[in-house]
């Protein structure tokens, strides 16, 4: 344990130069880097420092364990998605908070394009990365600097997950060579519960608190390795100008409970800076839209595991009917869509009437069915985000659009419009193009979008 004017001196030190600011990541996949960042989040909050984390690309499941771990909302990096600008304010603004901020990282170090190793690069921020240690020994040495010198990245430090002994460890450190070993972590009987589109929702783990607690306990954490790592400095730039209020004076409903919980941070702060009221409710508790609501947003999630209970919630589907009818604009994103067809045939085969205002039909997969970065072409500008889904839609309607995928250019997700409802597989994120998601908003014959 660190001695409380060691961590006061630590504190000081960043809110007067920065914050420390690392990137955690590793060669692959299931390396471990949100099971380590989350109790790193926790133990460095438990020695008194201010823990800000970022979750890199898009992502909706590792943040909300991250945000469980650090007690704050963890919005996504990435710089094509979110741009290049916007994730400079979100670090800068981080960096004025913080003493510690934890960027987790996506796929592998060098994965993708842009990559976890782009974005640190492009702000200076060092890398640390989690190598699972289990299988290992002193080939570890050779990952790391494999890693540190393909890009290259400005190296900070190792995290070896799944260490199962002293001796093990002892085996591994010679080999890292000049790179400090920050931290480890002990091979664990316990760990984060996965399912077909990653981690499973924090409100589904019994107990995680007190995982995350017991993570915190067994990460080994050298305390002076990391205070010899020096700050990064992220220079402000100006704010962005405020956004025309082309929806002020509007109350956008958002569904939200476990089955529609796929939601950006960004995305609600973004209606709400384009003057919206954002309220919410909860389809599965069969809750009906709020008085008074003038546009309805169904986001993504997990309705495939709900499919009896929203089979079920006549009042909800009652009150979506009602405003369809009523031409009450509606956004339905990928499982928000899935909700809005006739049925969804489950991965057991069983088929589970929905609230049928898409005309269509959802049957889950084994595999994926859609998967990447994603751009929308609109009036307004180029609406980006992404596609993740195992099911896909069977359906007479015509497409009014379709998305073009990041890497390939080729044809990606189709959008339909049936009434005044938007439903599509691709999820939008709004602040990459603000006007074209104020207009979603908006009846198709109204004036007001135009000006």
């Amino acid at each position: 344990m660190v001695s409380d004017s060691v961590m006061q001196q630590c504190a000081h030190r960043g809110s007067q130069q920065g914050a420390r600011m690392v990137l955690v990541a590793g060669m692959a996949s299931g390396q471990g880097k949100t099971t380590v960042t989350a109790a790193l989040a926790r133990r460095l909050m438990r020695e008194g420092l201010r823990v800000r984390v970022f979750k890199t690309g898009p992502d909706y499941l590792d943040p909300m364990i991250l945000q469980r771990a650090c007690g704050s909302e963890v919005y996504a990096l990435d710089l094509w998605m979110v741009g290049l600008d916007a994730c400079k304010r979100l670090l800068a603004e981080a960096a004025q908070e913080a003493d510690v901020v934890l960027i987790e990282g996506v796929m592998g170090l060098y994965d993708g394009d842009p990559s976890s190793a782009d974005l640190a690069q492009a702000f200076g921020v060092p890398v640390v990365t989690v190598i699972d240690a289990g299988k290992m020994a002193a080939t570890v040495g050779a990952v790391v600097h494999g890693l540190q010198h393909y890009g290259p990245v400005q190296l900070a430090g190792v995290i070896l997950n799944r260490i199962a002994s002293t001796s093990h460890r002892a085996q591994i450190e010679p080999a890292l060579r000049d790179v400090p070993l920050l931290a480890h972590l002990p091979k664990l009987a316990e760990s984060l519960p996965e399912r077909h589109l990653g981690l499973v929702q924090p409100d589904e783990v019994a107990k995680l608190d007190e995982i995350l607690d017991r993570l915190a306990d067994r990460i080994e954490l050298d305390m002076h390795a990391w205070q010899a790592m020096p700050s990064v400095h992220i220079d402000r730039i100006p704010a962005a100008e405020p956004l025309p209020q082309k929806l002020a004076g509007r109350r956008i409903a958002v569904a939200r409970d476990a089955a529609f919980a796929f939601v950006y941070h960004a995305n609600l702060a973004c209606l709400r800076a384009l003057g919206a009221e954002v309220v919410f409710f909860s389809p599965l508790n069969d809750e009906p839209l709020p008085e008074g609501t003038d546009g309805v947003y169904i986001p993504g999630g997990y309705p495939e595991l709900h499919c009896a209970t929203l089979a079920e919630a006549k009042r909800w589907q009652a009150s979506m009917r009602t405003a369809h009818a009523q031409q009450v604009p509606i956004l339905a994103e990928c499982g928000g869509m899935m909700a809005m067809t006739e049925s969804i045939t489950d991965a057991q085969g069983k088929t589970w009437p929905m609230a049928g205002l898409l005309p269509g039909r959802i049957t889950m997969h084994p595999k994926l069915a859609g998967l990447g970065m994603q751009w929308l072409t609109t009036d307004e500008g180029e609406l980006r985000g992404h596609a993740f889904h195992y099911s896909t839609l069977q359906t007479t309607l015509p497409s009014i659009a379709q998305t073009v995928t990041r890497t390939k250019g080729k044809t990606g997700e189709s959008l339909y419009r049936h009434g005044s409802l938007t439903a599509t597989y691709f999820h939008a994120y709004f602040a990459s193009c603000p006007a074209a998601t104020a207009r979603l908003f908006f009846r198709q014959d109204s004036q007001q979008e135009k000006s």
